[in-house]
């Protein structure tokens, strides 16, 4: 529940923004939920400080919560069906490779961290 909420938020938060035309909070959403899916695996790789009870609740709880995938999708073909083909493909790409670059950094990270 508190993924969803705070997921709320930074849509909210983030509404005004319109350097692109892009939906910056699921966009800042997804991004900052890999980097913390990255930092909790990495701390549970390396150490015993989180439980995979915890790990399970932070990662699948929170962060399935905060992330979300479903309006990615919508977002991403409201952009097809209003032809705004620059638009989605941007969208796209900044979601999937920046998803893919803030788990490595949030491995990274807890390793720093847990050292």
């Amino acid at each position: 529940m508190l993924g969803g909420v705070s997921r709320f938020g930074m849509s909210l938060v983030t509404q005004n923004f319109a350097a692109l035309s892009l939906p910056f909070g699921t966009l800042i959403s997804n991004l900052a939920g890999c980097l913390l899916i990255g930092f909790i695996a990495g701390v549970g790789a390396t150490s015993q400080v989180l439980s995979t009870e915890m790990r399970l609740l932070l990662a699948t709880g929170f962060c399935g919560g905060f992330t979300t995938m479903s309006s990615f999708v919508y977002e991403l073909g409201q952009f097809i069906q209003d032809k705004e083909y620059f638009y989605a493909s941007s969208y796209f790409v900044a979601t999937l490779a920046g998803a893919g670059l803030a788990f490595v950094l949030g491995l990274l990270i807890s390793n720093l961290v847990v050292r």
